[in-house]
């Protein structure tokens, strides 16, 4: 499966801010997709992720309540819904696939081996 994040760009805080992932590949239903984001000078660090059915999600606490992550079979794309954006949310975001389908929801990077490239979230105080 082959990924493409879109949608990034800059807002003010408290705005809100949809991201795209689209997919390629027939078997993009039968993956799990991440969402990841990295700032400057920090670590890649994971955001949310759905399940391959689509009915279980993961959140990392610091977006948690104001993250919402969703998918489309019908558009084979995952969306990230970004609400109350903080200047902190500043980052490039990546969505990505792990090496397997199925399987459960994982936060950690290494899993994910199919990165699409990012795009750059800027959120200004």
């Amino acid at each position: 499966v082959q990924l493409q994040a879109s949608g990034g760009g800059l807002v003010q805080a408290g705005e809100s801010l949809v991201l795209s992932c689209a997919a390629s590949g027939r078997t993009f239903r039968t993956y799990n997709i991440g969402w990841f984001r990295q700032a400057p000078g920090k670590e890649r660090e994971f955001v949310a992720g759905i399940l391959w059915t689509g009915r279980a999600t993961k959140y990392a606490h610091s977006v948690a309540g104001r993250f919402t992550v969703s998918r489309d079979y019908a558009k084979d794309t995952v969306y990230l819904q970004m609400n109350s954006l903080k200047p902190e949310d500043t980052a490039v975001y990546y969505c990505a696939a792990p090496a397997n389908p199925y399987g459960t929801i994982l936060s950690g990077t290494v899993p994910y081996v199919e990165w699409g490239p990012g795009t750059l979230v800027t959120v200004s105080s």
